[in-house]
C-alpha cells in the first residue's frame, strides 16, 4: 500500500519528530511505500504522482494551511482514505500556548469541515474513549473517533548500553510549562543524592526563545529560521540513554495526570530499550501495563521518592520488571502495532464503503 504522512516541517525538534519516524520505519518495515507530504510540496502533484491509499494528516491549524480539502475529496472519491488526527474537543491547554489548537468545539470552521465530510474519512486521537476531553465530539459531528495511542519505534529503539550515558537517573524531554512545578518539587531535588542527567529541548530561556523563532519560521516557510535549532540528541542516542541508566523517570503534563486518558511516547520507549521506568500516575498507563510488574507507577510525591530510593538500593528487583515491560511493548505497543491498526481501520472503511 502507499501511505502518505503529512509532516509540515522535517526540521521540527519536538515530539512530532519521533512520532513521524516511528510510523515511517514501521510502515516501511511492514512492506508499504511511505511518502512524506511537507509544506514545501504541491499537493496536487504529490497526489497525482504517488497513488496514495492512506493519507494521514491532522485537524490542527498548522496542518490545515497545507491542504486543499476539495482536491483531497476528489482523490477520496477515487478510493483514497483520509485519516485526520483531531484536537481535543474540550482542550485543557492554556491559551498562552499559542501554537496549540483551541478546543475543537469552539473552532466552528473545522467542525463544519468535519460535518461537510471534507476533513476526513477516519478521525483519531491518542486519547482513550472514556476521556472527558473528547465528550461531545461524536454527538456534535456525527463521526466516531478511534483511539490510536502513541508507541515505541522498535527499528530505532534498541537495548544498547553506552558508557557515555551511564547515570543513576535520566530524563529525556521538553521542559514544558505544565511540568515545571513537578520538576521543581520531584526531579531537581534528586540531584542532591544521585547522578541525575536531563536531556532534551527548552531547558534554558535561550532555547525556549529559539524554539519559538523556529516554529515561526516553519509556519511561514522561512528556510533559515525553520532549521535554526537542531535536535540535542541523535535518534539513536535516546535508546542508549534509557539502556544505560539505572532508573529512567517519566513525567507527564499536569492535565494528563488530571484526565488520565493519554500518555507520552516515553511510557513505551523506556521499557523497549531495556530501561527501568518510574512514571507519574496517569490512569491509562494501567490499561497498557501491569503496575509493579511491567512498570512502576508512583502514586504521589512520597511514593515517588520512596520508589526511586528502593530500586536504587535494590537493583536486582528491577530485572524481572524490565524484561516484562519490554515483552509487553514488543507485543502490543510498537509503531508496527499502530500501523497495523491503521491498516485494519482502512480495511473496515473500504469494506463498508
Amino acid at each position: 500500500m502507499n501511505i502518505a504522512y503529512h509532516m509540515p516541517s522535517l526540521d521540527t525538534i519536538y515530539a512530532q519528530r519521533t512520532i513521524y519516524y516511528g510510523y515511517k520505519n514501521a510502515f516501511e518495515d511492514l512492506g508499504h511505500n511511505f511518502y512524506t507530504y511537507t509544506s514545501g510540496d504541491d499537493l496536487e502533484n504529490f497526489l497525482e504522482k504517488n497513488y496514495i491509499d492512506i493519507f494521514i494528516t491532522a485537524s490542527h491549524f498548522y496542518y490545515q494551511k497545507d491542504l486543499n480539502f476539495n482536491l483531497l475529496k476528489k482523490y477520496r472519491n477515487d478510493g483514497m482514505v483520509l485519516f485526520s488526527k483531531i484536537d481535543f474537543w474540550k482542550s485543557p491547554l492554556s491559551g498562552l500556548r499559542i501554537n496549540e489548537a483551541k478546543s475543537l468545539k469552539d473552532d466552528t470552521r473545522t467542525v463544519q469541515l468535519i460535518k461537510d465530510g471534507l476533513l476526513g474519512d477516519v478521525f483519531f486521537h491518542v486519547v482513550e474513549q472514556s476521556d472527558e476531553r473528547m465528550a461531545g465530539f461524536e454527538k456534535e459531528t456525527g463521526y466516531q473517533y478511534y483511539t490510536i495511542p502513541l508507541a515505541a519505534d522498535k527499528i530505532i529503539m534498541k537495548n544498547e548500553f553506552d558508557k557515555d550515558f551511564i547515570a543513576d537517573i535520566s530524563y529525556i524531554g521538553t521542559f514544558l510549562p505544565e511540568k515545571r512545578k513537578f520538576f521543581k518539587e520531584l526531579v531537581f531535588p534528586l540531584k542532591d543524592k544521585y547522578d541525575l542527567r536531563l536531556y532534551g529541548q527548552d531547558w534554558t530561556l535561550r532555547d525556549r526563545l529559539m524554539g519559538w523563532i523556529q516554529k515561526f519560521g516553519q509556519y511561514y516557510k522561512l528556510p533559515y529560521l525553520s532549521s535554526i535549532q537542531k535536535p540535542k540528541l541523535h535518534l539513536g542516542d535516546e535508546a542508549k540513554i534509557y539502556s544505560s541508566s539505572r532508573i529512567c523517570i517519566n513525567v507527564h503534563e499536569t492535565y494528563q495526570r488530571d484526565y488520565g486518558g493519554d500518555c507520552n511516547e516515553r511510557t513505551f520507549k523506556i521499557p523497549l530499550c531495556g530501561g527501568f521506568e518510574i512514571v507519574d500516575d496517569v490512569a491509562c498507563i494501567r490499561k497498557y501495563f501491569k503496575d509493579d510488574k511491567e512498570i512502576i507507577i508512583a502514586k504521589n510525591k512520597e511514593d515517588w521518592f520512596e520508589k526511586i530510593d528502593f530500586y536504587m538500593n535494590n537493583p536486582d528487583k528491577r530485572f524481572a520488571i524490565i524484561e516484562a515491560g519490554r515483552e509487553k511493548v514488543l507485543k502490543e505497543h510498537t509503531y508496527h502495532n499502530r500501523s497495523e491498526q491503521i491498516i485494519k481501520i482502512y480495511d473496515e472503511v473500504k469494506k463498508h464503503g
